[in-house]
């Protein structure tokens, strides 16, 4: 993408689903990598069972204590970190988890990082398995529980970037891997992109 500025805080001052929804064709820089978003799920902090607001105290003072646009980086099940942004200041507070992205730049290092045993030179992992689901791209990216808590529209090198880019077409879809809430259609992805972690389901529908 060319011509793309930091995203300012008003951006994030929102609502998570409107966040979500805009997010996915913008871009995340980290450091020396950069991918298309091309995925995302929004999550409410009222009203929303799958949320971690529903269930975890620190959660609740986190939102109470940080400004919008905050790095919100959990470890999930013991396995994964997971990146989302916190959205506060509009009609709802909540947050933005970063499902996929299509790499743009730094390729290689993602491999790496996320192959370590490959021979990349030898036997490269395509482009389409680096960043294809939230705990996939935190390790390519190396996004880390050190990242907890950072202000992500300070540091140009560490944030979103827009706007979107003008040939991206949305859909929205029900979230997965939940349990809970389900049925709410806050996934929102890029059509016909072969980075998302998941194809559409047949509920899916533009945005």
């Amino acid at each position: 993408m060319l011509n793309t500025k930091i995203l300012p805080r008003t951006f994030f001052q929102r609502d998570p689903i409107t966040c979500a929804r805009e997010l996915v064709g913008c871009e995340l820089v980290w450091n020396s990598c950069t991918g298309l978003i091309v995925e995302t799920e929004a999550y409410t902090a009222t009203g929303d069972e799958a949320s971690h607001t529903f269930s975890r105290p620190s959660t609740r003072l986190f939102v109470a204590q940080h400004q919008a646009g905050t790095a919100y980086v959990y470890f999930n099940y013991g396995m994964y970190w997971l990146f989302n942004v916190l959205v506060k200041g509009g009609p709802e507070d909540g947050f933005v988890l970063i499902r996929a992205l299509q790499p743009t730049r730094g390729l290689p290092a993602m491999r790496r990082r996320r192959f370590p045993k490959t021979d990349a030179a030898t036997r490269p992992k395509p482009p389409e398995a680096v960043c294809s689901g939230p705990g996939k791209l935190t390790i390519a990216m190396g996004i880390g529980g050190q990242h907890h808590g950072i202000d992500l529209c300070l540091n140009p090198s560490m944030a979103f970037h827009g706007p979107a880019h003008p040939s991206i077409r949305r859909l929205s879809d029900i979230r997965i891997g939940i349990s809970k809430s389900a049925h709410f259609p806050w996934r929102f992805l890029a059509a016909e992109n072969p980075f998302v972690s998941a194809r559409p389901t047949p509920s899916a529908r533009i945005c």
